[in-house]
């Protein structure tokens, strides 16, 4: 194992996972957070350098956690031979097994070999499969200039807003969760449209690994194009910055895909994977 904490080196890291597209999207997000100041305080571990076979995106060591916050608690994989990501794995202290927290990332291999290590170690594990997607260039959004003086307004996500966005998270609902979205909203970008009264009735913001999350318009003010307009506009402050813009969706959301296909997003031939595991010690 090797902990690689050289700049250069990162740098170059990032370089090279760009050529491992798009298997390597999520890891190469995480990398890019990490070269450009590192607000989730993110490092990188490796099975060798520089002709690595597994990378591992992980929380920095001495940075403190809660045992059962599996947002902030996560890994991104990826790997050109599985077989070096189950020795990772198991190498002592790459990962903590002693919290609930998350394995990401799109290749096909890597639920069953951490599932493997998992069981090994009696964590029971949850997996959930997304479509992965990613934006064409943004070279056009819809016509804002109604929204930019007067509500409803095209603006940002604040700290402020984190109990909303907890509130209607399906992934949410909880005090982790809470904590994760302020966070989130403090460290990455965020769009949202906001009414009269200054609260956010559309949004969609950006996680630790440079991934396009939790895109929601409340029910009362949908179908008036504020998700296609959110969508976009944050896509495109994604590219301004050199990021991808990519996200995942459920298979059965024809809404979101709806939409996605409206905009020419491409499904990546790839899927997303998350898997959720949990020590017997915080098993209900």
């Amino acid at each position: 194992m090797l902990v690689l904490n050289c700049p250069t080196k990162l740098l170059i890291l990032e370089k090279m996972l760009k050529s491992h597209f798009p298997e390597s999207l999520k890891v190469y997000g995480a990398v890019m957070n990490i070269n450009r100041g590192n607000p989730f305080q993110k490092e990188v571990v490796l099975d060798s350098w520089p002709d690595f076979k597994a990378v591992i995106t992980r929380r920095q060591k001495e940075t403190e956690t809660d045992d059962l916050d599996h947002y902030t608690n996560a890994y991104a994989v990826f790997y050109k031979d599985a077989r070096a990501y189950q020795w990772l794995l198991e190498e002592k202290d790459v990962i903590n097994w002693n919290q609930v927290f998350q394995i990401q990332g799109l290749q096909s291999e890597l639920c069953d070999v951490s599932k493997a290590v998992a069981n090994s170690k009696q964590l029971s594990v949850k997996l959930s499969s997304f479509k992965a997607v990613c934006f064409s260039p943004v070279s056009t959004l819809p016509d804002t200039s109604s929204l930019m003086t007067s509500p409803p307004q095209l603006t940002y996500l604040s700290v402020a807003d984190a109990d909303l966005l907890n509130r209607t998270w399906s992934r949410g609902g909880n005090e982790q969760c809470l904590r994760y979205i302020a966070n989130l909203i403090s460290c990455f970008p965020s769009v949202c449209v906001r009414n009269d009264k200054g609260n956010p009735v559309s949004w969609g913001l950006t996680d630790q690994f440079a991934t396009m999350c939790h895109g929601y318009t409340l029910p009362e003010h949908r179908r008036k194009g504020y998700s296609r307009l959110v969508a976009l506009t944050l896509a495109k402050k994604l590219q301004s910055r050199g990021f991808p813009s990519q996200g995942n969706v459920l298979d059965d959301n024809m809404a979101s895909l709806n939409l996605l296909k409206s905009v020419h997003a491409e499904i990546l031939p790839c899927r997303f994977h998350r898997l959720i595991l949990t020590p017997a010690a915080f098993s209900s």
